[in-house]
């Protein structure tokens, strides 16, 4: 087992659960669909979050990479980033990329990127965010305590 305060995982969990949910979101669509009611205003709402999905990705590796630390969710983290988008969220990635999938769900009136929208959260909170907590914690220690006593681990 690698030691924790090294890196959080051995596997980059994000983005193939990321990719596991909008393919099966897909194939499901296929199989079963499963329409959400449209109007302009769900598509709006819709379209509104994928760009803001993207938009608070972009914000966030933008930010740890002129923090000089990785972007990748298996490596060790070299400096703890609190200013930016992790100034309100300690997980803007992630947080994007829920953003994103329900975005999609509501913008194109797929019910299953809904669903998978929150499952995904689900596994990427257990897999990811809770072994990458762990890791700051032990990389941190003290500074660590007092960012996630102030910042929520999603919005609130």
């Amino acid at each position: 087992m690698d030691d924790i305060s090294k890196r959080p995982n051995a596997v980059p969990w994000p983005p193939l659960v990321l990719t596991v949910a909008a393919t099966l979101s897909i194939a499901l669509g296929y199989i079963s669909p499963m329409s959400i009611p449209q109007n302009v205003a769900v598509r709006s709402v819709g379209y509104l979050s994928v760009v803001a999905g993207i938009s608070l990705d972009v914000w966030a590796i933008i930010t740890l990479n002129k923090a000089h630390t990785s972007v990748l969710p298996h490596r060790g983290a070299s400096r703890l980033v609190t200013h930016g988008p992790f100034g309100f969220t300690r997980n803007p990635i992630y947080l994007g990329n829920t953003m994103l999938m329900g975005g999609i769900g509501l913008a194109f009136a797929a019910g299953w990127f809904a669903i998978m929208e929150i499952v995904s959260a689900f596994i990427v909170d257990r897999l990811a965010i809770r072994p990458e907590e762990r890791h700051l914690a032990a990389r941190f220690g003290k500074q660590w305590i007092d960012y996630a006593s102030r910042v929520p681990r999603w919005l609130f």
